[in-house]
């Protein structure tokens, strides 16, 4: 028996999106082999805050696609308190990252190490392109169909390493994937201007401009740090992650960065690293 999951962490619905087509084309594989028996099983959204107090456990019969952003390039550090809750119970982990087109540096094999630390077995994993969070220009429109395609690939290739061990009846996928990156782990990436000084955005929240909003709300539903009240929608008070899912997402555009730091940053990315980049699977 095989349970397909995805399960992630996606505030503008890039990552969700590659994460979700990877686990339903696996299930697709797996199905059509009529080598075992599948199910798709529900997805795991664990964006929203109420979403990480609840505890989460596995068994040997679960595989997870398991999907989280890169934030300079690491795992994004306010979801390792939550990560580390989790029991894999031997499940069958597919680690997946999203960058926005600089680089994911160390968060893929990051991503890996905790998966294998709480229990699961990574046997497969991917790191692949979203809309950066910052801008509308830089990888816009990605995931794209050719990047969904190499989700594709990497379903397909993961699907064949779990009918082999099906078949063989072995313990074959019990080493975890080898992937990119370095241990121990480089620092968090630091914005730098050109003088090489690091540009501090850690405390930098969007503003609101009340003459635009219309009080909808989306930006306090979206808002995965819940850092937004019903009181006063497209108020940041909290802690701002700058996934930018309430600028994005909001349908009035009311929500903006003026920050001079923040915004040279961002230019700096759209500037230097507008060269597409392509994701990278490992089986």
């Amino acid at each position: 028996m095989i349970r397909v999951r995805s399960m992630y962490f996606s505030g503008t619905k890039t990552t969700r999106k590659v994460v979700e087509r990877i686990a339903d084309r696996l299930y697709e594989d797996l199905k059509d082999s009529g080598l075992a028996e599948v199910t798709r099983a529900g997805s795991i959204d664990f964006t929203p805050p109420g979403a990480r107090e609840v505890p989460y456990a596995f068994d040997a019969e679960d595989v997870v696609v398991f999907g989280t952003p890169v934030i300079a390039g690491r795992v994004p550090n306010v979801l390792l308190s939550f990560l580390d809750t989790l029991e894999g119970g031997g499940a069958k982990a597919i680690p997946v990252v999203l960058y926005g087109n600089r680089d994911f540096d160390d968060a893929l094999i990051e991503l890996r190490d905790i998966l294998t630390g709480k229990g699961f077995k990574p046997f497969a994993a991917g790191a692949f392109i979203g809309e950066h969070s910052f801008s509308r220009t830089l990888a816009a429109g990605r995931p794209d169909e050719q990047d969904l395609e190499v989700a594709d690939a990497l379903a397909k290739a993961a699907a064949g390493k779990l009918l082999q061990e099906t078949r063989e009846g072995a313990a074959a996928l019990d080493v975890p994937v080898a992937v990119d990156g370095q241990t121990p782990y480089r620092p968090y990436y630091k914005p730098r201007d050109r003088q090489g000084n690091h540009i501090n955005i850690l405390k930098v929240k969007p503003k609101l401009d009340a003459d635009k909003c219309d009080g909808c709300g989306i930006c306090v539903r979206e808002c995965p740090m819940g850092s937004i009240s019903d009181a006063a929608p497209g108020i940041v008070s909290g802690i701002c992650i700058k996934c930018c899912a309430c600028e994005k997402l909001c349908p009035q555009g009311a929500i903006y960065f003026d920050d001079p730091g923040y915004l040279y940053h961002k230019e700096e990315l759209e500037l230097g690293f507008a060269d597409r980049k392509e994701p990278k699977i490992y089986t």
